[in-house]
């Protein structure tokens, strides 16, 4: 694979072919949206087809080659010309979908979990949200309480509470919180916060490595 000088000589169809397995053997294309990149789609007979985000339009060849360049500033061995902002919004878009297919509530089932009205549970967790006790998390139009911070009855965890305070305190990202508190953490040598802090022996640790991280979090605002 080449890019850069080798592209002025490729018929547009090419490149934009070349660009499309390429990414699609990284696994890559789905991402190139929410980077607000010109899209990648097939048409009835296999091709690829590349819109530009702003106008909805085909690319022009100088456009295909102004993102082949953007795509491979890294370098130009496929080994290693990976585009790192496409492979973390693509990781990031992975990491939600293993959450989101973790346990979590909305309103109304948290209500029912609760056994009061929707609109009480609403008002609650907002409360308890502003109180730095609750993590919640907007999706689309949704919204979720992740359900590994609440005890059986639909209450926060105590044990977690101390956890959530500097991290929702340092206005952390709450989708990356709720990656943090449940995936393995570098800085707790790769426990489980939400589950390590449930342990007497590790708890300080956790408590101590959620500060660390909003001092970062902090530092990044």
């Amino acid at each position: 694979m080449t890019s850069g000088d080798g592209a002025h000589d490729e018929h547009p169809a090419d490149l934009g072919e070349r660009l499309a397995d390429w990414l699609q053997e990284l696994g890559l294309a789905s991402a190139l949206a929410e980077a607000g990149l010109p899209t990648l789609d097939r048409d009835p007979q296999g091709r690829a087809v590349w819109t530009d985000p702003g106008t909805r339009k085909p690319l022009t060849r100088d456009q295909l080659e102004q993102l082949d360049r953007l795509l491979h500033h890294e370098g130009s061995d496929p080994r290693h010309a990976v585009p790192v902002p496409l492979v973390q919004i693509a990781r990031r878009a992975r990491v939600r979908e293993v959450l989101l297919a973790s346990p979590w509530l909305t309103y109304e089932t948290l209500a029912g979990l609760r056994g009061t009205s929707v609109e009480a549970t609403r008002f609650w967790v907002h409360k308890t949200n502003a109180e730095r006790r609750l993590l919640v998390v907007a999706a689309d139009e949704r919204t979720l309480v992740p359900a590994f911070q609440l005890t059986a009855d639909g209450e926060p965890r105590p044990d977690l509470v101390p956890v959530l305070d500097p991290l929702l305190a340092a206005r952390m990202d709450p989708w990356h919180a709720w990656t943090w508190l449940t995936q393995p953490a570098a800085l707790l040598g790769g426990l489980v916060p939400e589950r390590a802090v449930a342990d007497p022996e590790t708890a300080d640790l956790v408590l101590h490595a959620a500060v660390r991280l909003s001092e970062r979090v902090r530092a990044r605002a």
